[in-house]
């Protein structure tokens, strides 16, 4: 392994010498300078130094003034700030220069190993620590999964091994992340037994359900609609539990959770069912039945979530049986995005605005066609990633942080998640059958039974039924639906992909957050 190597700049480098003799037995290569004008001579034509110590009262050009020349050329080595001077205002500057550590003078040799070790060990040392966590945390994670038995201990589960995914992205420990996805594939298997065991519990009167989709605006949203401030709720299409977490810290600038909860979305996991159940505040087939013609099954003509708005005036006229001001925005192209930054301020005057905003579901889909994004999403960490860049500079953000400089209530929730699929499911249909991948509605569907929950009877389940012979059959775990025609082909063009309309934690147990401006 190369040595570390270290940049001192001091007037009174002489008086250290001690201090670099131990450097040195220590394994650290370290170069000293005299003044500021010579460690930037020396970092002008060698940037390969690990570290850079700098003196603040040294003649000449002080540390201050060396370092802001250091960051203003564009050099990002971390720099420890030496002095002798603890003045509050000088250790403000250096700090607010972005500074990694400072020392008091005098330094004793334990003090600037201490300094080295959490500036270049911080990262190893961190991950080290990290991945011991997990090792004593697997067994406990592994009983959980195995004891499992209410929706509610299922979505701790599920939060708890987000947590160690977010913890170990950074962990240069492969093996490790690799046990993390086997435990988590190990936990969808059960989670999708679960399911298949108490799903139809939930729909035949007699069982306490889970907050589900069609009662997500009655217990989460429509009772905070109030007077005295406008509500605000964002409905972001797609949104996982992990991709929450990753935009948290922002949104957490401007605004402080007051609750940050779950619910279960209805199956099929997308977008035409678990949204307009959202919406209306109804299951699917009461929907149909209420308003056939705001309807439309999967093969029918034309946009399958149009009556969004229609849908949820009935639901709040419902509800609150009063009138109140309201709006409702979808964001599905960059014009519809800049129309709600100009229209921030009428938000305002609102006592209720719904946002629908299609950005992370379109680039699932977009994922799946297009080669580039492939590469850029082409796991759960990357994919994390990306939606934190996009939302860092999405117009969604400058919306939040505009709203925020006001007393408002957001709530934040989703219709449904989504799930990187990995194994084909053979299944043989008619032409009729939809071509989802991750659940199928259609006649005489033929199926491997073992990767499915069947559901014969729609209706019982608050389905439409298209046809007085259509079932349903949902995918479990990481499986996605093929038909024999060219099956290779699309074996491995769907591989990888992320998916929706199945079962899997990822994709049913989806994030609810209520929160107030700062």
């Amino acid at each position: 392994m190369d040595k570390i190597k270290i940049l001192w700049a001091d007037d009174e480098i002489d008086l250290l010498k001690p201090q670099l003799y131990f450097l040195e037995k220590k394994g650290y290569h370290v170069q000293s300078v005299t003044n500021g004008h010579d460690a930037l001579e020396i970092l002008a034509h060698d940037k390969s130094f690990d570290v850079i110590f700098l003196d603040e009262s040294m003649p000449g050009i002080t540390g201050l003034e060396t370092l802001s020349r250091i960051k203003a050329n564009g050099i990002s080595t971390p720099v420890v700030m030496v002095t002798k001077n603890e003045a509050e205002n000088i250790m403000e500057e250096a700090i607010g220069s972005q500074i990694a550590d400072y020392l008091i003078k005098p330094v004793n040799p334990n003090q600037i190993l201490l300094s080295l070790k959490k500036i270049i060990d911080n990262k190893r040392l961190v991950s080290e620590k990290n991945t011991q966590n997990y090792q004593m945390a697997f067994r406990e994670l592994h009983f959980q999964i195995s004891q499992t038995n209410t929706t509610q201990e299922w979505a701790e589960v599920y939060k708890k091994l987000i947590q160690w995914e977010l913890t170990l992205d950074q962990a240069a420990d492969q093996e490790i992340q690799e046990i993390l996805a086997s435990q988590k594939q190990e936990a969808n298997t059960e989670f999708s037994k679960f399911i298949i065991n108490q799903y139809p519990k939930w729909f035949d009167g007699k069982n306490q359900t889970p907050l589900l989709s069609h009662r997500l605006m009655a217990e989460k949203v429509i009772k905070y609609i109030k007077d005295d401030m406008p509500t605000v709720f964002v409905l972001l299409d797609n949104l996982r539990y992990d991709q929450w977490k990753v935009i948290e810290p922002m949104i957490s600038e401007w605004y402080k959770v007051e609750e940050e909860d779950h619910f279960y979305s209805i199956l099929p996991t997308t977008t035409q069912y678990s949204r307009n159940a959202i919406f209306a505040g109804m299951m699917p087939a009461e929907i149909e039945s209420m308003v056939p013609d705001w309807w439309l099954n999967d093969n029918d003509e034309g946009g399958k979530n149009l009556k969004e708005p229609e849908l949820l005036a009935l639901q709040l006229k419902r509800s609150l049986r009063k009138e109140i001001k309201f709006d409702y925005y979808k964001v599905t192209h960059s014009s519809a995005a800049k129309q709600l930054v100009d229209q921030s301020h009428q938000i305002l005057q609102n006592h209720f605005t719904a946002i629908v905003y299609n950005f992370i579901d379109m680039l699932s889909h977009a994922r799946t066609e297009m080669e580039v994004l492939k590469e850029l999403a082409s796991d759960e960490k990357a994919y994390r990633s990306l939606t934190a860049s996009w939302f860092l500079h999405s117009p969604l953000a400058q919306v939040l942080q505009k709203l925020a400089q006001s007393k408002i209530r957001l709530i934040i929730a989703t219709d449904h998640g989504t799930i990187r699929v990995k194994e084909p499911s053979k299944v043989i249909a008619d032409k009729e059958t939809t071509t989802n991948l991750r659940y199928k509605v259609g006649r005489n569907l033929q199926y491997d039974k073992k990767d499915v929950l069947e559901i014969r009877e729609p209706q019982k389940f608050g389905l439409p039924r298209p046809n007085v012979s259509s079932s349903f059959i949902f995918a479990k775990e990481h499986k996605y639906f093929l038909y024999p025609n060219n099956y290779g082909h699309f074996m491995n063009y769907y591989k990888n992909t992320f998916q929706h309309g199945g079962i899997s934690m990822e994709e049913m147990i989806c994030p609810v957050i209520r929160l107030v401006s700062k």
